[in-house]
């Protein structure tokens, strides 16, 4: 496996990760053909009546194809009332519960406890940052509340100053330490920085590690034995796990495993999960079992006056309107080598978790974009392949 423990990279603000709204209605990065002796989705599981009401065959033919050149494998896990059902495809995927990096995913969970903390009035959604952790924020900054930080409204400088090998504090500093703020609340501009802020305060209202607090308040009451925060210094994934396989930039074009990765991303991507442990916390999430109504409402609330093509509730969901009006709540996230996402219809009438292996010789975009198309039996751009 590569080692990467030498390198300094530049914070990725994983714009990826925040796209999947745009690109569910207009992708038009033309997926690549399917090569010969490829094309079969492993591991459609249950019986024919489980699925009454799902495209199982759009299902299978958005895994079919791969591995590719662009993606080397990937699955689906379906659930909720509409019916259930599981596919893998690629080598990559060695089965339909392996582990993954679930990227900015991890967001969701941050949002969550801090929720949780305002239902226990240790904290408001209109709580600034400067008056919950005095003197992170420069002098003379506008007041940042928690709402615009989940929301991603913040205004806050996007981390282009920050490097991997930073803790959170740190990358936060050197993030703030470049650039301009714009003013709060005026403009959805997504960006990590709101995340590791959070993940501070939820540190520093509680005096317990972030980890520490997803565990106690989220993974252990649902039983997500396969999901965790990684230590900072914790490189390793547990097996089975997916592999990410890149290529090098400016290489010979071969793949490089980077499995083994710097969980950098902390509160705002550093988690490792699976597909069964994101349904249910997604579907624990959306039933009203992690928080009470107020706080449920607002998981769900969106700004109302930010502009931005991609906006976000307080929760820090993603809200997708399809062309045909069907609308989902979720998030996508992206590190080396994983792509990933859940989204769910409100009503969890149909909950959709993917994983994709992308080796970033081109956008995976289109790859998400069939499968949501089979996921929620509506039409994607017909460039999506």
């Amino acid at each position: 496996m590569a080692n990467l423990r030498g390198r300094k990279r530049r914070w990725r603000t994983a714009a990826s990760a925040g796209a999947v709204a745009a690109v569910l209605v207009a992708g038009t990065v033309p997926a690549v053909a399917a090569g010969p002796g490829h094309g079969v989705a492993r591991g459609d599981q249950g019986p024919g009546k489980s699925g009454r009401g799902l495209a199982k065959e759009a299902l299978r033919a958005a895994l079919a194809g791969l591995p590719d050149e662009n993606v080397t494998g990937g699955l689906i896990r379906m659930s909720g009332t509409d019916g259930r059902w599981t596919g893998t495809a690629g080598p990559s995927v060695p089965t339909a519960d392996a582990h993954f990096r679930i990227g900015s995913v991890t967001k969701i969970f941050t949002s969550t406890v801090l929720l949780q903390l305002a239902a226990e009035g240790r904290l408001a959604l209109d709580d600034t940052v400067q008056e919950l952790i005095p003197g992170l924020l420069p002098a003379g900054y506008f007041p940042v509340t928690v709402g615009q930080l989940l929301s991603h409204t913040s205004g806050l400088q996007i981390m282009t100053c920050a490097t991997e090998d930073m803790s959170p504090r740190e990358a936060v500093d050197a993030s703030l330490a470049c650039g301009e703020p714009t003013e709060p609340g005026k403009a959805t501009r997504y960006n990590g920085i709101n995340y590791f802020i959070a993940g501070l305060i939820i540190e520093h209202v509680t005096g317990h590690a972030y980890g520490s607090e997803v565990r106690t308040r989220i993974l252990t009451p649902l039983r997500l034995r396969d999901t965790y925060v990684p230590a900072l210094d914790d490189w390793s994934i547990p097996a089975p796990y997916t592999r990410g396989l890149v290529a090098v930039p400016g290489g010979s074009g071969e793949l490089t495993d980077v499995s083994v990765q710097n969980p950098y991303g902390w509160a705002e991507g550093g988690m490792i999960s699976n597909a069964p442990d994101l349904a249910r916390f997604f579907t624990a999430l959306y039933r009203g079992r992690l928080l009470p109504p107020a706080q449920q409402r607002d998981l769900f609330r969106m700004p109302a006056a930010a502009s931005g093509d991609t906006q976000f509730s307080y929760g820090g969901l993603q809200r997708t309107e399809f062309p045909d009006g069907t609308v989902v709540w979720g998030k996508s996230g992206h590190v080396p080598g994983y792509t990933s996402g859940a989204f769910a219809t409100r009503d969890l009438r149909r909950l959709l978790v993917y994983a994709l292996n992308p080796t970033d010789r081109s956008p995976e975009l289109p790859y998400v974009l069939r499968i949501a198309g089979a996921a929620f039996d509506v039409p994607v751009p017909a460039t999506a392949g």
